[in-house]
């Protein structure tokens, strides 16, 4: 098994290709935001490529990439780990539905053939978990979605630093499931729990993400203009990092909360940028 797929905690460590070092720290690391990524030569920097071009909104791209691995016939768990991949490109935009399929290919595809005790087995078993779970939150299945968390928290059980990523990903969608659930209380408390999380990690798109959504569940709560100036400065580390759909999202909350056209108006800039990268919005 590739080294960053087993232990993800050192984005710059993998020697498995060169060039893979420099991917894993635009995908899980401190450059997210890296314009001129190295090209790809297995299957494992084919999806790394993926995930840091749609961290950037560059969907057309991302689909590209994930079309090689497939193309490359992978070991089961960089299958799964591309499917949750496309899963998540989709689900991003409003395809829910469709996100489901890949992510239960996520799921299937790993069957009895990759350990399930094993690192990499639980990390892929877990993306496919959460996957599902945000899935179906799209859809209103809310019981559904809290048991596939559960699902997912036996996984990740003993908290292994290795899992990081996966620990993150759940207390994100958990933290989701709560406010769409109607308890703005556990959503802030796994939001809080995400940023706690991700602060100890080098990866700056789970440090933007997870202080999104601790600044969604502030929104939720009786004082929802509380999370305006915490919405503006993700809006402003989104443009330092490159960051465009989690700018998008940041934008959308901040205009939510304190409408003006200067947030409106980054909002809609980046739902341009996003289409023209290739980017298929479900809603108009």
């Amino acid at each position: 098994m590739p080294p960053l797929l087993a232990d993800q905690s050192d984005a710059t460590q993998s020697d498995a290709a060169p060039g893979v070092g420099l991917l894993a720290a635009a995908a899980f690391g401190p450059r997210p935001g890296t314009r001129e990524l190295p090209q790809a030569e297995t299957a494992e920097g084919h999806w790394l490529r993926a995930v840091a071009l749609g961290g950037q909104g560059r969907y057309a791209a991302a689909h590209t990439e994930l079309n090689r691995v497939a193309a490359g016939r992978p070991d089961p768990v960089v299958s799964s780990l591309a499917s949750s991949t496309e899963a998540s490109l989709l689900r991003q935009l409003g395809w829910h539905r469709l996100a489901s399929g890949f992510d239960g290919r996520a799921l299937g595809v790993l069957g009895s053939a990759a350990d399930p005790a094993g690192v990499s087995g639980r990390a892929a078993r877990a993306d496919a978990l959460t996957g599902l779970a945000a899935d179906v939150l799209g859809c209103g299945r809310l019981d559904l979605g809290f048991r596939l968390l559960a699902r997912c928290a036996e996984l990740l059980d003993a908290g292994d630093p290795r899992l990081w990523r996966q620990q993150i990903r759940l207390n994100w969608v958990t933290a989701e499931m709560s406010l769409a659930s109607g308890d703005p209380d556990r959503g802030h408390r796994h939001a809080g729990l995400a940023v706690e999380l991700a602060r100890d990690t080098d990866s700056v798109r789970h440090q933007v993400k997870s202080k999104l959504l601790l600044a969604a569940a502030v929104s939720a709560g009786p004082d929802p203009a509380a999370a305006a100036a915490p919405a503006a400065e993700i809006v402003e580390s989104c443009a330092e990092h490159g960051l465009v759909p989690l700018r998008w999202a940041a934008a959308m909350l901040l205009n939510g909360v304190q409408p003006s056209p200067e947030a409106a108006g980054v909002r809609d800039a980046c739902r341009r940028q996003i289409r023209d990268w290739g980017g298929r919005f479900r809603n108009p």
